[in-house]
């Protein structure tokens, strides 16, 4: 088992880091990743003029069994709402427009086959 979290977190790094550097690419700022605080956690917060964007990224081997746009249940997203409340009230002192995205990765062997990138995915609302 530990070996299976350490090829899941290993394939895992390598979404995140796909992201962010697709984040940067196309003019975003990485502002913090893997940002933590009870009861949630959030993969990548960037930024880009005025918008603020907490990145979600869901990795997945190829030909998985769930795909990675199902796994942004109602509770995850509430996680990463609440996360992002926390990041916004405490060390941005304010968002004039955050929005939550998603980033699909497929990786097969260690290499980045596939990115998906949801703008606007989902909102706190929901």
């Amino acid at each position: 088992m530990q070996n299976y979290q350490k090829n899941s977190r290993k394939t895992g790094d390598i979404g995140e880091q796909a992201t962010a550097e697709f984040l940067v690419r196309n003019g975003y700022e990485i502002l913090r990743r893997n940002y933590t605080v009870r009861g949630g956690e959030i993969d990548i917060i960037a930024a880009k003029g005025n918008v603020t964007a907490f990145v979600e990224v869901k990795t997945r081997k190829e030909a998985p069994l769930e795909e990675g746009e199902q796994a942004i249940t109602q509770t995850k997203k509430k996680r990463i709402a609440a996360a992002a409340q926390r990041f916004i009230d405490e060390v941005m002192n304010g968002c004039e427009v955050c929005r939550f995205d998603v980033a699909v990765v497929t990786v097969c062997n260690d290499t980045v086959r596939h990115l998906r990138y949801y703008v606007g995915a989902f909102d706190s609302s929901k």
